[in-house]
């Protein structure tokens, strides 16, 4: 008796609000992957599908992906989302990112490629080019930097540039006019404030983001 192959799962995509001429298209270009079921829905049919594994949204002319994006987001849809369309740049794909999508395919891409999107998607991963999401996560560190930055307070920070000079508690406290205690209680917070576990960290974290002036 020959062994069953094991079946490749079913991944049921949803195609939000789609123009029928390109989802008809799509279906025909998907047509040979069996693995995919694609079907056609209304953006607000999508909040009551308990059997949509990825939402696929176009952009093109006349659409307004991103508040149907917004909307989908708000209702708090626990399926990815995947955006198709053309000549969207990086500031467009960085926004899509932005309102929660997990992908991105050129709407002129192979069948194969559409299909390696939906399972790298599926599968939790994500699918943009690498120069976008090296240029989110540099915006994102540089909003969590400037946000460090915000909430030191004035008295913080000097007790920082004393701990990144070398200062014990003591020495630190001395010139500041507050006692060991209290300068611990300050490294404390700043610890839990950028993240860090101890005293070395801390000074690493603060020389690294240039979070005191040692001027």
């Amino acid at each position: 008796m020959k062994a069953t192959q094991p079946s490749t799962p079913l991944i049921r995509v949803a195609a939000a609000d789609s123009d029928p001429l390109r989802f008809v298209g799509l279906r025909t270009l998907l047509g040979s992957h069996s693995g995919i079921e694609l079907c056609s829905v209304s953006a607000s049919e999508i909040e009551v599908r308990c059997d949509i594994d990825v939402m696929l949204l176009w952009n093109y002319p006349g659409t307004k992906v991103f508040d149907v994006m917004a909307g989908l987001r708000a209702r708090h849809l626990k399926s990815p989302m995947i955006v198709t369309g053309n000549h969207m740049n990086d500031e467009a794909l960085y926004k899509a990112i932005s309102y929660g999508a997990k992908g991105f395919v050129e709407e002129g891409a192979s069948a194969e490629e559409y299909a390696r999107a939906l399972q790298v998607v599926h599968e939790g991963s994500v699918w943009f080019p690498r120069r976008v999401l090296s240029m989110f996560v540099e915006r994102a560190e540089a909003s969590t930097l400037s946000a460090s930055r915000r909430i030191i307070t004035d008295r913080e920070k000097e007790v920082l540039k004393l701990l990144v000079a070398g200062c014990s508690n003591k020495e630190i406290g001395a010139p500041l006019g507050i006692v060991e205690r209290t300068v611990k209680a300050h490294i404390a917070k700043l610890m839990r404030k950028v993240g860090v576990q101890n005293r070395i960290e801390l000074t690493v974290h603060a020389v690294n983001h240039s979070l005191v002036s040692m001027r």
